[in-house]
């Protein structure tokens, strides 16, 4: 609109004076968008308070998230020093050590000597064997050789050992990172700064000056704990300085310690398998290999994917069971296929009540009724989608055009050919797409609900998270899930597309 042809301000007050139901509506709908929109900012203020959401953040350990989700992609290596009050060292790692039966790593740098001396070996009492309990009159007299309870004590003695010890170590975490162990006194370097503590071989630790950031102590004396971030950590007490070093990527994927292929780089496998002498005489070199894979007891490669592919077929048998099950109930609940009210109502109330049992409580329930395993995952999934595809279904044949379905009557059908022919081919496709979404849908739920023991490959994660330990295995299990969800997804999509006539994108 040119300036020319603009209305004036008095042109316009007499246009408002003359139509002001055209000027009210504008009004009543900014009023309105104002006042939802302050709602909006009550409700958002109200629940921030109720909630306590500024209490809960502020106080979140946000440090123990950050190691938990480091220890999914990584793993640690745990040598453990324990010191001897003549400020001697032995050196341990964690049980099933990623490093193999015998870990020697690089960056455990040891000096050893072979010492002798005497150990006491404290006495050891053998108690006398007591007398049998009897009713009859005994004549001795108490504390006789005969009914005697004394211990019998063998005197201490002393033993000469020849040992090899350990008097210096050094853990180098990374080329800003180290402990240094020697003569009483752990040093901690990391980034530059170095704190030096005395540790007496039983159990107090004193810092020597201030301690740094990345050092907490609770209490004098008590163990200091060192965090050096991604890297790892350490804690060091009187008489033990445990070290946590953390390195990237899953330890012993393939191959666990126990393999013959184990600490072999992936060319010298290939060569093993390809023309290696056979390590096993049973069998070739790839079929133990492929053994050694499926059978990781570390990672339990078959295990997982038993109980992934439980979970699938969970999913699958369920959501098809309750689509032939809500198919023909569809039909007495929806009003203008059975036009009778006792009926209709009967069957909605009974897909209401097996919907608003939240799947997971089904689960509960039939867990408790059949015991742990997919029977009791599949029927929870049954129950839950009877009701609600019954639902759906029953809302799409009360929606559908019944002009087709009067041209079928009109030619005298029968009223299955008119159900056969006038219905089911409007609300077929639709069937079909609602099921393959809720197939996609139960294939994530089912794994929820095998936390609880209904099987699959929930269980199994939830077993690794109650470890607290085993987080690079609960990876593992989320990505393998993530993987079939999205090609379940993809197929579900091209499916339901094709159903309904749409190309696939």
């Amino acid at each position: 609109m040119t300036s020319a042809n603009r209305l004036s301000p008095l042109e316009m007050d007499a246009i408002a004076s003359r139509h002001p139901h055209l000027l009210q509506g504008s009004s009543n709908k900014r009023l309105r968008t104002i006042l939802i929109s302050a709602g909006l900012v009550v409700y958002l203020i109200f629940s921030w308070w109720f909630f306590s959401i500024g209490h809960v953040l502020g106080n979140a350990n946000w440090g123990i998230a950050g190691t938990y989700l480091a220890d999914w992609v990584s793993y640690e290596v745990r040598p453990e020093l324990k010191i001897a009050r003549d400020k001697t060292m032995t050196i341990d790692y964690q049980r099933n050590s990623p490093l193999g039966p015998n870990p020697n790593p690089s960056w455990v740098e040891l000096d050893k000597e072979t010492v002798t001396r005497t150990v006491e070996i404290p006495a050891s009492t053998t108690p006398a064997a007591k007398p049998k309990a009897s009713s009859s009159f005994s004549f001795m007299t108490p504390g006789s050789a005969l009914g005697s309870t004394d211990a019998t004590s063998a005197q201490s003695r002393t033993e000469t050992r020849t040992e090899e010890v350990i008097t210096r170590a050094v853990v180098t975490l990374n080329r800003s990172t180290k402990i240094e162990v020697a003569d009483g006194l752990v040093k901690a370097t990391h980034r530059g700064e170095t704190l030096t503590m005395t540790v007496d071989g039983q159990d107090t630790v004193t810092p020597q000056g201030t301690l740094p950031a990345w050092a907490t102590q609770k209490r004098p004396g008590e163990k200091i704990t060192l965090a050096f971030g991604a890297t790892g950590w350490a804690e060091v007490e009187g008489d033990d300085v445990s070290v946590r070093n953390r390195f990237f990527g899953w330890a012993n994927f393939f191959f666990d310690t126990n393999s013959p292929f184990f600490g072999k780089s992936y060319g010298e496998v290939l060569s093993l398998i390809t023309s290696g002498e056979r390590i096993d005489p049973a069998r070739s070199n790839l079929a133990l290999a492929w053994n050694n894979i499926l059978y990781n007891a570390e990672w339990q490669h078959l295990d997982v994917w038993t109980k992934l592919l439980q979970t699938v077929v969970m999913a699958f048998v369920g959501t098809l069971f309750a689509s032939l099950v809500a198919f023909p109930l569809c039909f007495l609940a929806a009003r203008n296929i059975t036009p009778n009210f006792l009926t209709n109502q009967v069957i909605k109330r009974f897909f209401d009540f097996l919907r608003s049992v939240d799947m997971f409580i089904w689960a509960l329930f039939f867990t408790r009724a059949f015991g742990p395993g997919p029977l009791a995952g599949m029927s929870a999934i049954f129950f839950t989608d009877t009701g609600t595809l019954g639902k759906l279904y029953s809302e799409a044949l009360e929606n559908i055009d019944d002009k087709q379905r009067e041209g079928v009557k009109s030619v005298g059908a029968t009223p299955l050919a008119v159900q056969r022919f006038g219905v089911l081919p409007q609300v077929l496709p639709v069937f079909a797409s609602q099921a393959l979404y809720f197939w996609e849908s139960n294939t994530r739920s089912a794994t929820i609900i095998g936390a609880v023991g209904a099987g699959g490959i929930g269980l199994k994660l939830w077993e690794a998270m109650r470890t607290n330990s085993d987080w690079e295995n609960v990876a593992y299990m989320v990505l393998l899930i993530l993987l079939v969800v999205f090609i379940f997804d993809s197929i579900s999509n091209a499916l339901r597309s094709r159903l309904i006539g749409q190309k696939a994108h």
